[in-house]
């Protein structure tokens, strides 16, 4: 299997942590997003969308977006599960893992940003308006999505980190990042650190990757 990403990239963040908590190894290409390697013609063959992260199955499947590099993992590698068991169950956690994949993260992406500079001039003090207002928000609503279980549990939605787990630590890592303060969002602060805390997630974190930059 070949994996293509980024260390800061928030989403190949994700794929690092399901495949570490799978026990898979991979062949790591990485794509240095600021200085446009995902613009290259050999990766916009893999991804057209020009958008990290990628992978290349060992049947030699391309796969892109990291909800459904995830799914595929769970579905292929069925231990251990990143989702219930339950349909309900299931839907709650892929509205949780949507709220940051689908609502916040986007409006972070780096190419949003330069967007926002290049066409209206926001400079980085509206930038930083900008971030703290939409990261803020979907968090807030993480927050009360969990709030909202039938019971306490010390992951998201579960007693092992699973989908939902997955995408909140590395958005959290971005909110700190961008200066979004989220220590009153108590059940988001205390299932960050528990998962910080498992060998998983922590040799998954940006400053381990072999690619990252200071």
């Amino acid at each position: 299997m070949k994996f293509f990403g980024y260390f800061r990239s928030s989403s190949s963040y994700r794929c690092r942590i399901a495949f570490n908590l799978k026990g898979l190894d991979y062949e790591f290409a990485p794509v240095h997003l600021k200085q446009g390697a995902q613009k290259s013609p050999a990766f916009t063959a893999i991804n057209p969308q020009r958008l990290l992260p990628a992978v290349i199955t060992d049947e030699g499947a391309e796969l892109t977006q990291s909800l459904a590099i995830l799914e595929w993992l769970d579905e292929t590698h069925p231990e251990p599960a990143f989702l219930p068991t339950d349909p309900v169950g299931r839907a709650r956690v892929r509205a949780f893992a949507q709220v940051i994949a689908c609502e916040i993260h986007p409006l972070q992406n780096l190419r949003v940003l330069k967007y926002l500079a290049d066409e209206f001039g926001a400079d980085a003090e509206a930038t930083t308006r900008w971030l703290t207002r939409w990261i803020a928000d979907g968090l807030e609503a993480c927050e009360a999505l969990l709030a909202k279980r039938d019971r306490a549990t010390p992951f998201c939605f579960g007693d092992t980190p699973g989908l939902a787990d997955i995408c909140l630590v590395p958005q959290l890592f971005s909110a700190q990042r961008f200066g979004v303060d989220f220590s009153h969002l108590k059940l988001l602060a205390d299932i960050n650190a528990r998962c910080e805390a498992l060998a998983a997630f922590a040799q998954a974190h940006p400053a381990c990757q072999p690619d990252f930059e200071p």
